[in-house]
């Protein structure tokens, strides 16, 4: 049985196909700043697109969008700050938010893609 790291990784792979077939580029994985981390960070024509992924298998505790807190919100975004600050050439660009929420129906993934799930106040 693949440890929860390892489901991790296969469940944000699979939204990275999911975006790339949508038409999105990705631009970094698993960016990690002291402030926190992005799963995903694309690029969708000229936007920015910083990606939470999210995994439920149990819906009685709510989706795997409900699990982003304000909390976690928060540490995005200042991650998303750091990349900014870091990589000058995508400083110009517009940013956004989006969360891919997967959950499990009848033992089948299901995968949503929530543009502007959130933004940076």
């Amino acid at each position: 049985m693949p440890s929860t790291r390892q489901q991790g990784s296969d469940w944000e792979r699979a939204a990275e196909r999911m975006l790339k077939k949508r038409g999105l580029r990705c631009l970094d994985r698993n960016y990690h700043a002291r402030v926190g981390e992005i799963d995903l960070i694309m690029l969708q024509g000229e936007t920015l697109v910083f990606v939470e992924v999210r995994y439920r298998s149990n819906p009685n505790y709510g989706s795997g969008a409900d699990s982003v807190t304000a909390q976690k919100q928060g540490r995005v975004i200042q991650a998303a700050r750091r990349f900014l600050q870091r990589e000058k050439q995508h400083a110009w660009r517009p940013c956004r938010f989006d969360v891919v929420s997967i959950g499990d129906e009848e033992g089948e993934p299901v995968i949503t893609w929530i543009r502007r799930a959130f933004e940076a106040a």
